[in-house]
Formats: C-alpha cells, structure tokens, sequence
C-alpha cells in the first residue's frame, strides 16, 4: 500500500471510529471492500504496489486511462434539460454551474466504484469512499444511513464536519421521516479530528446540530435520500451485501501488472540499446585536451561513457577499436503489450482492440468506436444509466433544498436526458457535408452553420459576399 494511500486509511479510520461513537452506528462496509478501495485508489493514482525502482518497473497509468476513456464516452455530448416553470429553470441554473465536472465525477465513480453527489443549497460536493461512511441499506442495496466527512484549514486550526443522513425505521408502519446531523471538531493538525466544538464556532455556523424530520413542500416524506449514488455498473463479487460498487479495472488487476513489467521491460531495452564502443583507453582523454599534451605517460582523464563498457587493451588493429550495436525486440515486445491491452480492455467492458499501444508517441491510445463495437457501446450505455440515476438523485435532493430554504419558486420540474453517439465522427460528417455543398445537394451557409459554429445570418451573409459578381456581356449591358 502507497504512502498515501496508508495515510489517507489511517485518517479514515480515525474520523469513522469518532463518527461511530458519536452517532452510536456501525459501519457496514467490509474490510475487503476497503482494501479492494485502498489498492485501486492507489493504483488509479499511478502508485500501484508492483512499481519498484529497484527492477526498473514503473506505470504507464493504465488504470486512470480506462477511467478517463469511460467517463470521456460517457458523457460525450451530454445535455441535461430541466423543464417545468419557475423552479425547473432554478434548478436547470444549479446543473449548468456544474456541467463541466460531470466528466470528472463520471471518472471518480470508475476509479473508486462508489461516488456521492450532495447538494448544498449552492452547488453539488463531491464524496470518494474515504469521506463518507456507510451505515444503513435497503433490501434493494440502496443506502439509506450515510455519514459524510467535511472539513476546512483555518489559519493553524483544522475544522471537521461530520453529517449524518438516515431514515427513522422505528416509526409506525408508513411512517419513514428522514433526518440529518452535524457535529463539529476543532484540531490543530490535519492528522486529527480533534475536540467536538460548536457549529456557531465555524463556517457551518447556520446548519441544525440535529433537524427535525425533512418533508417535501406538500408536507409528504421524502422518496429518497439527499444526495445521489453513482456506482459502477457490474456486480460487487468481493461483498454480495455492500451497496458500493467496485472499481471498474479490479478484476484486470493482475494483467494490469503484468502490463506494466511488460511496458518497463521494452523501455529498459530501448534505453540499452544505444550504441557501445569498446575502446583502448589510450584513446581516450578529457574533452578538450590540447594535442601537445598528447604525449605517453599521461594520464588519461575519466569520462562518461556508455553503460557497462569497461576498457579494452587491444594488440590488433581489430581490437583497437569495436563498436556494438545491439538488436532491438521491440516489434515482438510491442506486441505483447497490444495483447495485454486488449485482454484488460476487455475486461474492463471495452471491444478487444480498443486500446493499442502508439509505435511512433509511445503512448496507448483509444480507437475510434465504430458501429459494429457492441461490448463497447453497452458497456458506455450501463454507465450513462447509473449517471443518469445519481443526477436524478442529485437534482431531487436540490429540490427538497429549494423548498426547505425558500431558494426558489414552489412548483414541479421534469429532466430530460440526451447524450451523443459515440460512434459518430464528426471529421466524416464534415467531408461528406460539404460533398454534398459541392454537389449543390444543401446551400453553404447550412454548412458554415453545422460545423463552424456560425449563425444563419452570418452564414448566408458571408455565402452571398463570395458569390462572384455578375460580368458585363460583350458589347455591355444587352
């Protein structure tokens, strides 16, 4: 386990024995789903417990690359359109402000399996398994008892927030209120949680130590918790009884491993494969020696030369001086990483080929998806749902936000989802749109418009100032 990593489970575990015995709950996340956590967090960070200076094995990173290349897929053209008056416009402002950190939590959620989506009245946060703890679930594996860790610097003083989300089960049949908590501590080291210490004492000075039971406008209980869950797609086969999700790479571990010893072994071999002279070493001298010092019974300077050359006396004239060259595998190497690359894309729900290995950058890339990558193309899809899923659980929450704290006008809102195809390859589109200009099939100015962002106006403005102007006849005006 990384440095890090160590740190980061040592603090994790301080902040959730504090959380259990303040709130008097239990934790329900397994040891093995928090080591499974520690060491892809690890690995997605490029600190993998294999690299080792010592055998030359280092990351190429691969971990974060299938994370990126998903969440990239995933939200590929993503508009979400919240409809329905007055409030559906506020919150429509809400998700607009963080439209662009959708990809980031979409990539998060890959890496670390499970991610929560909280509003704050403001805006959304952001929660990684390290920063919240677990503590009640349904029989349908959703959460229902959650506490989240905040925490801010102050000078030399470290403020911490502990909050915690869960339905009163022990209420009559029908009757479910949801409730939230929040204590505080002060400490004087980032390592620690420190003493309890008032809300009025920090930034937080306007949130309830305990609220009363939260209801909708309508005075109904809530759905659903106040906040949404982004998990990965496939089943959790470490803990059946976890309602966390798993890394999306976790079961190409060990190929991942061997991906990377495979990657340092054809670098090390290209390092070595410069050129090595054997050489008397009388012929050699300090750079820069003038040619009258040049005489017998000096001493031959010291100089870098190449790796594991050691000096040659030689008797002959084929001794005096050698040069080798050695003879590179890369071709066969290299093709063991594709195949490497292939199996771990596959098994991280990607079309074999997926991901190849660049010759000339020496970086692995993603091809374009085409029509026919069906495993690819499900697999983008099962993520979409469940961003879809915590969205809608993320902008309920926003809206139970807006009618507690009178943020926005009391009324309905519906969401709509359209993502890109990720098939599509807009340089094809182009070419063949302006085939078409070219075959007079479509007016230029649509062209412009499509794919250079121009307006109608300007478009047909600028079509009709290149047209050329009409030429007298011959004899004038007829």
């Amino acid at each position: 386990m990384g440095l890090i990593a160590t740190v980061k489970r040592w603090i994790g575990m301080i902040f959730k024995r504090r959380a259990e015995e303040d709130f008097q709950v239990k934790e329900i996340t397994s040891p093995q789903m928090k080591d499974v956590i520690s060491r892809c967090a690890d690995m997605y960070r490029g600190i993998p417990a294999w690299v080792s200076a010592e055998d030359n094995i280092k990351t190429i990173n691969f971990a974060k690359a299938v994370c990126s290349e998903t969440a990239r897929l995933a939200t590929l053209g993503i508009k979400i359109q919240i409809g329905g008056g007055a409030r559906g416009t506020w919150l429509q402002e809400q998700i607009d402000k963080v439209y662009f950190n959708l990809r980031h939590w979409v990539e998060y959620g890959c890496a670390y399996g499970t991610i929560i989506i909280k509003p704050n009245g403001s805006g959304f946060d952001v929660f990684t398994p390290f920063d919240f703890m677990v503590t009640e679930r349904d029989g349908n594996g959703n959460i229902t008892g959650i506490i989240f860790k905040d925490s801010y610097a102050d000078n030399d003083k470290y403020y911490t927030r502990l909050e915690y989300h869960y339905f009163d089960d022990t209420q009559p049949e029908g009757m479910r209120p949801y409730y939230i908590k929040n204590r505080a501590y002060m400490s004087k080291s980032a390592n620690s949680i420190g003493d309890p210490v008032s809300l009025s004492q920090t930034k937080w000075a306007d949130l309830l130590e305990d609220s009363g039971p939260i209801d909708k406008n309508n005075g109904e209980q809530l759905d659903g918790p106040m906040f949404g869950v982004f998990r990965t797609p496939e089943a959790n086969n470490v803990d059946m009884d976890s309602p966390l999700g798993l890394p999306m790479f976790l079961d190409a571990e060990e190929e991942m491993q061997d991906l990377d010893v495979a990657y340092s072994r054809n670098s090390e071999e290209i390092y070595d494969s410069h050129r090595i002279v054997l050489a008397d070493d009388r012929l050699i001298y300090e750079s820069g020696t003038p040619i009258d010092k040049l005489k017998r019974g000096i001493k031959a300077a010291s100089v870098k030369i190449a790796r594991f050359v050691k000096n040659v006396f030689g008797n002959g004239p084929q001794e005096f001086y050698q040069e080798i060259n050695p003879q590179l595998n890369t071709e066969t190497r290299i093709t063991g990483i594709n195949n490497f690359l292939s199996f771990i894309g596959f098994k991280c729900g990607f079309s074999n080929g997926y991901f190849v290995f660049d010759e000339k950058t020496g970086m692995v890339t993603a091809t374009q998806v085409e029509s026919d990558d069906r495993r690819t193309i499900q697999t983008i899809k099962d993520f979409r749902d469940k961003l879809e899923d915590c969205l809608n659980g993320a902008i309920y929450a926003m809206n139970v936000y807006a009618d507690l704290y009178r943020l926005a006008p009391i009324g309905t809102y519906e969401t709509v989802y359209d993502f890109g195809d990720i098939t599509y390859n807009r340089e094809e589109d182009r070419a063949r749109w302006w085939q078409y200009v070219v075959q007079g099939k479509v007016p230029a100015w649509q062209y412009f418009v499509k794919f250079e962002g121009m307006t109608e106006k300007d478009a047909r403005a600028m079509v009709e100032e290149a047209q050329p102007a009409e030429q007298p006849g011959l004899f004038g005006e007829e």
